[in-house]
């Protein structure tokens, strides 16, 4: 049944060119999911999935001759000579004449990488602590508590420089180090939410009923705070590339040669009056990945909580 103009104008409908209601859809879509964020983090991924393929270059080989040649579209004269970009090295070289975009990529692998071990390390580690301490109580939820407090107080680059000095740089205590990170945010939030869900009726009927402790635990307590745990698994993500990259420029973090973009931009702070691209494409590499990152976590804590869900919708 067709509606008249007048109905039409009552309704709030409006008639709008094709192009336009095209775009005022693709503005909802954007506004609805973090398309932006997800291609990022997509294209991010598969760089470090695929960096042998897609790097041009040894990520470790260079030579003197190519040192500091600046991207293909850029010219450097410092006062001396003047270098020309080369389509060879699409994004530059750095101080060692290595080709800067092939850093990148393999950079790419080891910070995510590091950064997914020491998540699901402390995501795994963390809720079981949380929810065991909530349910327990008593001494067990004590120690945890107070475990958790220390851990927050102690000043985690200082022990990671400590450390550093005792075993020295190795990829085995930069995992150690950040799981030893990661962990403690999950703690906090899940045992407050099983000290609630512990109390709720339908866990009752399942004590009354015989249900065994990892029962209750595993059906009727962690589904309760799973989709919290995975909201705050998304956040934590880019709190941890950070701490790995913050390590790697305080040359804590994965040894030499081995590219991290902490490390990148740590060897090319010297140089940033006459090469300013060895340390500008990684440092935009990581705010692009934990911008990304946390626009998905916020719009993930959205879409699993009940009452923001409805906002949204």
């Amino acid at each position: 049944m067709q509606q008249s103009q007048i109905e039409r104008d009552l309704l709030g409908i409006r008639d709008r060119p094709p192009v336009i209601g095209g775009i005022v859809a693709a503005w909802k879509f954007t506004r609805r999911y973090p398309t932006l964020p997800m291609l990022i983090l997509a294209i991010l991924i598969s760089i470090g999935i695929f960096a042998p393929v897609l790097a041009p270059h040894d990520s470790r080989a260079g030579g003197i001759r190519d040192r500091h040649l600046p991207p293909a579209w850029a010219v450097l004269d410092d006062g001396y000579t003047v270098k020309v970009g080369d389509r060879d090295h699409i994004l530059g070289t750095d101080h060692a004449g290595r080709d800067v975009m092939s850093r990148l990529f393999f950079g790419a692998r080891i910070s995510l990488v590091v950064a997914a071990i020491a998540l699901t390390s402390g995501f795994v580690v963390g809720t079981t602590m949380g929810i065991t301490s909530g349910y327990a109580g008593g001494w067990w939820d004590e120690i945890v508590t107070r475990t958790v407090d220390i851990f927050a107080a102690l000043p985690f680059l200082m022990m990671a420089l400590v450390a550093t000095m005792m075993f020295g740089q190795s990829l085995r205590l930069l995992l150690a180090l950040m799981a030893l990170l990661a962990w403690v945010p999950f703690v906090r939030v899940t045992r407050s939410q099983t000290l609630v869900i512990k109390n709720e009726p339908y866990v009752d009927l399942a004590r009354v009923a015989g249900a065994s402790l990892p029962r209750i635990i595993l059906r009727h307590i962690l589904p309760g705070v799973l989709s919290t745990a995975v909201v705050i698994a998304t956040l934590s993500v880019g709190s941890l590339i950070l701490a790995e990259a913050a390590l790697s420029f305080l040359g804590a973090g994965v040894p030499s040669p081995t590219p991290t973009w902490g490390a990148m931009v740590q060897e090319g702070r010297n140089y940033l009056t006459t090469a300013w691209w060895p340390t500008f494409f990684p440092g935009v590499a990581i705010f692009m990945t934990v911008m990304s990152l946390n626009f998905t976590g916020d719009w993930l804590r959205d879409r699993l909580d009940p009452r923001l869900r409805q906002i949204m919708d």
